[in-house]
């Protein structure tokens, strides 16, 4: 298979040609080997690239005999390293497959390596020292977001047309905005993160995907959801497949509009602008949008420490771990700047102060999910069906804006600093409530995209995805392809 033909189809449309027996999932792997050595050296997105296991029984599952990559981070595969980004964790090796990863075998997904993340994914630009800068396919001078930024590259840029992504504070919506790409957070529960872990940063953690059409992420969580033996909580399995969602008229919903975030910053015009035109676009769809005053439930300032004081409290706990499994130190050897300060800031945190942490991730949750209406439809809980803001206040940064040197890192001060790249993502993180980021725009002035991001309660999956097929119907994205392009022909 050639490669312009190849990266014209998305997963389940491989799958589909591999059921028909009119390409092999060997086809497809080569295929996609091509893809990488064609753009990878380019964007930097895939870290690690393995051999093809035994192939999967075409047309087994949706998605059977598609190439796949997996994140270097909360995903196992066994006997293959996951490093978390991280020097200190270099050359950890899986021991077993984690629920998550036995799953994509099921799946029949052809999983071919790893992506970048920052390091322990602390971070919404992909930029570590261990492999280096993820670039964006779209402008290879600016970031591609993060965490999830190497999987978002490398779908952007045509390698896989689907791969798995982490989201604990907009890691899925932040990479999908900045390159294009569709991107939904599911909810808390909905997708195991065992056996090695119960919740990862106490439940604001979560497993996706992110992919160029809403079918493929449908597909995804469909074979990847659902609870496992020792599971703390999971969500209310869904009423039927989420493929058959995207099928279904959403009706005609009620959105809130957010176009402040909850920290006060300012949003960039061409960004406010995709949003107010997402709005119009709901409204021509026969939907009713009003502008709506969100309260998160506690103060900003209030908000962002409760964060840092969860996510450095487990930073420790994981740098110790890799510290004393592989006898390295913690310091700068080992260590990015902004990670050590974390680390340090993290050890100060007490044990009433991280519980009063946890009280303000009930607090958010609460007033968050007192937004929406009850799943059986009666709004008078909170009288929306939906939440639309932008997804970023701004289009994707330089590389290297992020970098504040040894000497200014400050570990409350670094989690301040992501916020401020990314307010409107981490509540519904916080909530534990779905959102996901629509690529219905792009930048007049330089093309690059910009996403949108809508939010439901508690469960809805499958009201955003029935209103992003309505949005992909009414403004398609699949077929705009950034300046670096695996199914670009090479002059003869």
């Amino acid at each position: 298979m050639e490669l312009h033909e190849y990266t014209q189809y998305d997963a389940v449309g491989l799958a589909g040609l591999v059921a028909r027996g009119e390409v092999t999932s060997a086809e497809l792997t080569a295929a996609a080997r091509a893809a990488t050595a064609a753009v990878n050296p380019r964007i930097n997105a895939v870290v690690e690239s393995w051999p093809a296991e035994d192939a999967p029984v075409p047309g087994s599952t949706p998605l059977a005999g598609v190439p796949f990559l997996i994140k270097d981070l909360a995903v196992s595969m066994r006997g293959k390293r996951v490093e978390l980004g991280s020097r200190l964790a270099a050359g950890n090796v899986a021991g077993q497959d984690s629920f998550l990863m036995r799953r994509l075998r099921r799946a029949g997904l052809v999983t071919l390596g790893r992506t970048a993340t920052p390091e322990f994914a602390y971070s919404t630009t992909t930029e570590p020292v261990l492999y280096g800068a993820t670039r964006n396919p779209w402008d290879l001078t600016r970031t591609p977001g993060g965490s999830s930024g190497g999987s978002a590259a490398a779908v952007a840029a045509g390698i896989t047309p689907l791969a798995h992504a982490t989201d604990a504070a907009g890691s899925i919506r932040v990479p999908a905005s900045s390159t294009g790409l569709f991107g939904l957070k599911p909810t808390r529960g909905r997708v195991s993160l065992g056996p090695d872990a119960d919740e990862v940063f106490n439940g604001l953690a979560v497993h996706g995907g992110l992919s160029r059409t809403v079918r493929d992420s449908a597909a995804l969580l469909d074979l990847i959801q659902g609870p496992e033996t020792g599971d703390p909580y999971f969500a209310e399995r869904p009423h039927r497949p989420y493929l058959e969602e995207i099928a279904r008229d959403p009706g005609r919903l009620r959105v809130g509009l957010v176009t402040t975030p909850w920290s006060g910053r300012e949003v960039e015009p061409a960004v406010r602008a995709a949003t107010l035109a997402a709005a119009r676009l709901l409204e021509s769809l026969g939907h009713r949008v009003e502008v709506a005053t969100v309260d998160l439930g506690v103060h900003w300032e209030e908000f962002v420490l409760a964060n840092a004081r969860l996510w450095s409290a487990n930073l420790v706990r994981w740098m110790d771990g890799f510290a004393e499994a592989f006898g390295r130190p913690v310091d700068e050897s080992t260590v990015e700047p902004e990670m050590l300060a974390s680390y340090a800031w993290g050890r100060t945190v007490s044990g009433p102060e991280f519980v009063h942490a946890l009280e303000v991730r009930n607090r958010v949750a609460r007033a968050i999910g007192a937004q929406f209406g009850a799943r059986s439809g009666d709004r008078s809980a909170g009288g929306r069906d939906l939440l639309l803001t932008p997804t970023l206040p701004e289009i994707p940064v330089p590389l290297g804006t992020y970098g504040r040197g040894a000497e200014e890192a400050d570990g409350l001060g670094w989690l301040e600093h992501l916020f401020h790249r990314s307010p409107f993502t981490a509540a519904f993180n916080v909530a534990g409530t779905p959102a996901m980021s629509v690529p219905l725009a792009s930048d007049p002035d330089t093309g690059l995209p910009i996403g949108v991001q809508f939010a439901a309660g508690y469960g809805r999956e499958d009201l955003l995805f029935r209103l992003a097929a309505q949005l992909e119907k009414a403004a398609p994205w699949a077929d705009r392809r950034p300046a670096v392009w695996a199914g670009t022909p090479r002059p003869a």
